[in-house]
């Protein structure tokens, strides 16, 4: 634990078995967990997949949450929820029923060889920053600069945001 609450953010993704109910249950898990308050949360994107183009698109969000946990704790936390949803551990990048990803925690760097924050590779991934804008487009990437600025370099890639009504929309960063 940690001595002052921290605002970190979460990566979800969900490629399997109905991907837009696992990140919707992980969402309303993580709200309701007592060492995490809510700081907003995006919608919901469909996005092809990165790496092995063998596999489904995936359903992504961000979820920020203010927590007194360690990075390490909060990781902990991440990966049994990723169990609880039978994440299983194949290729890089391959299909998963749910990928938890600690993006941000505050304005810290860290790099061990278990958590790298920031998350390698966010600041040029739509869908990380088009979901991270919607909710903290004033928020900071250490050593990268502001979402605003990061999404504004950030082509879409065949981004879409998922309406109300189920269909999906193409998003665009002008």
């Amino acid at each position: 634990m940690t001595d002052e609450a921290v605002t970190a953010w979460i990566g979800l993704g969900s490629n399997l078995d109905d991907p837009r109910a696992h990140v919707q249950r992980a969402l309303e898990r993580l709200a309701r967990h007592p060492q995490l308050e809510s700081a907003g949360r995006s919608g919901l994107y469909l996005s092809p997949p990165m790496g092995p183009q063998d596999q489904p698109e995936y359903v992504n969000a961000v979820m920020g949450v203010r927590t007194t946990l360690s990075p390490d704790a909060l990781l902990v936390l991440l990966q049994a929820e990723e169990a609880a949803h039978e994440r299983r551990r194949g290729r890089r990048w391959g299909p998963r029923t749910l990928d938890l990803d600690l993006l941000l925690y505050g304005d810290r760097r860290i790099r061990q060889p278990s958590l790298v924050v920031p998350h390698p590779g966010m600041h040029e991934r739509s869908f990380v920053l088009y979901p991270l804008a919607e909710v903290a487009p004033d928020a900071r990437v250490p050593g990268r600069g502001e979402v605003r600025a990061l999404l504004a370099a950030c082509p879409a890639d065949g981004l879409r945001r998922i309406q109300e009504d189920g269909t999906a929309v193409a998003v665009s960063n002008e």
